[in-house]
């Protein structure tokens, strides 16, 4: 055996981290790096949080797991607090965005079944979308370079333009059984879908009995400013999928549901071993503890309002870097003119670390819990980095 023992299906970083602090990272010779990728969108309240820290370990020294077979009460729990808090019913919890999307998938499909439409079982999806790395969450993002070499793609999924009303409105036939859409699409590029059109999605919905799920994996639990990206259009889903942030960093996803979508989910249907167990909604609850305290998402957007002022100078100042700032709340992105991915390593070469995404975009994911020292002095390196780039590459670039 030659190289590494791993899979060579990531391209790493020359970087390796000892711990973090808030929003840091250091690495194992103490260097120190503004952490602006957040682990993408995953560490919403930074690294070894208290509260998360403390949940963590009351638990570890409990019980670990027992798989779905009894009763976990912290299920019960984290289960009733979303539900309070959003549109849906019914959660099932899962390990990570892609078993909650998976869960989603499945959910809409038996909806169809058990109302005796069996051939309903097509979901709409749009370009530029993310929704994992299962074969049937690569099939319903639709992306080329994610389906190459792996055989036949699941069936059952088409896609359509983003934000093109009449190509959804003419994708929809007999077979048809859901509309599938993140508020804001995350790889795709820090696109938010305007509150008008996705109105105009819950109408079609509803006018041809369809069940229309959001994917919040990564622009859910207090990302925007809100608890779920949905709630700024005030359209609500009938299924949702969500993971990332509400576990801090520890696997947590679960997909929710109306009692209605949910009908068709009987036992024996659907399962998971390690979905919900008892560390995992330890950290899940701590996380909404945070969360939802009064005022903390108020933060999120008046802390959003300063970074996004401060990105939209630096586009101004360096036009020939950055084209213009998108996205919404904590969840933003530079539109790069040059390739993201010279923009990207020269932020980290200031010690500062971001993700790149699709359409020519790097993203910026701080934690939830980012102070505004932190916010000026990620702008600063930011602002240092473009003028770097603007002296080495000039408008050439």
């Amino acid at each position: 055996m030659t190289g590494s023992a791993l899979y060579q299906t990531f391209s790493r970083a020359p970087l390796a981290f000892d711990r973090g602090e808030g929003t840091w990272l250091i690495t194992v010779d103490g260097e120190r790096y503004l952490d602006f990728a957040g682990g993408i969108a995953v560490n919403s309240l930074g690294h070894a949080h208290p509260h998360l820290v403390q949940a963590l370990n009351e638990q570890a020294g409990k019980l670990w797991h027992t798989s779905n077979l009894y009763q976990i009460p912290g299920q019960e729990r984290l289960a009733e607090r979303l539900v309070a808090a959003t549109f849906a019913d019914k959660v099932f919890f899962t390990n990570s965005g892609a078993e909650a999307l998976e869960c989603a998938i499945k959910t809409a499909r038996r909806y169809h079944f058990v109302k005796g439409q069996p051939d309903r079982f097509r979901i709409l999806t749009f370009q530029g979308a993310f929704h994992g790395r299962t074969l049937a969450t690569i099939a319903a993002g639709g992306q080329e370079k994610y389906l190459e070499g792996f055989g036949p793609k699941v069936e059952g999924f088409d896609q359509v333009g983003w934000d093109d009303i009449e190509a959804v409105r003419a994708a929809i036939t007999p077979e048809t059984a859901a509309i599938l859409i993140e508020p804001v699409q995350g790889e795709g590029g820090l696109r938010p879908a305007s509150a008008q059109y996705l109105s105009q999605l819950r109408a079609l919905c509803d006018e041809h009995g369809l069940l229309l799920i959001f994917d919040e994996v990564q622009c859910g639990i207090g990302r925007t400013g809100k608890l779920f990206a949905y709630e700024w259009s005030g359209v609500a889903p009938d299924l949702m999928a969500i993971a990332k942030g509400i576990g801090g960093g520890f696997p947590v996803g679960a997909c929710l549901a109306t009692e209605d979508a949910a009908s068709g989910m009987t036992p024996g249907v659907h399962g998971t071993t390690f979905g919900g167990n008892p560390l995992a909604m330890a950290v899940g609850n701590a996380v909404l503890d945070v969360v939802l305290e009064d005022g903390f998402l108020d933060e999120v957007t008046r802390k959003a309002n300063l970074m996004k002022q401060g990105l939209a100078e630096i586009a101004d100042t360096f036009p020939e870097v950055v084209e213009g700032i998108r996205g919404s709340g904590l969840m933003l992105g530079l539109k790069c003119r040059m390739p993201n991915g010279t923009v990207n390593a020269a932020l980290r070469d200031h010690k500062f670390l971001a993700v790149p995404a699709g359409d020519n975009v790097v993203r910026l994911l701080p934690p939830l819990t980012v102070s505004d020292e932190e916010i000026r002095d990620g702008l600063g390196r930011i602002r240092a980095a473009a003028e770097e780039l603007h002296a080495t590459h000039g408008t050439a670039a």
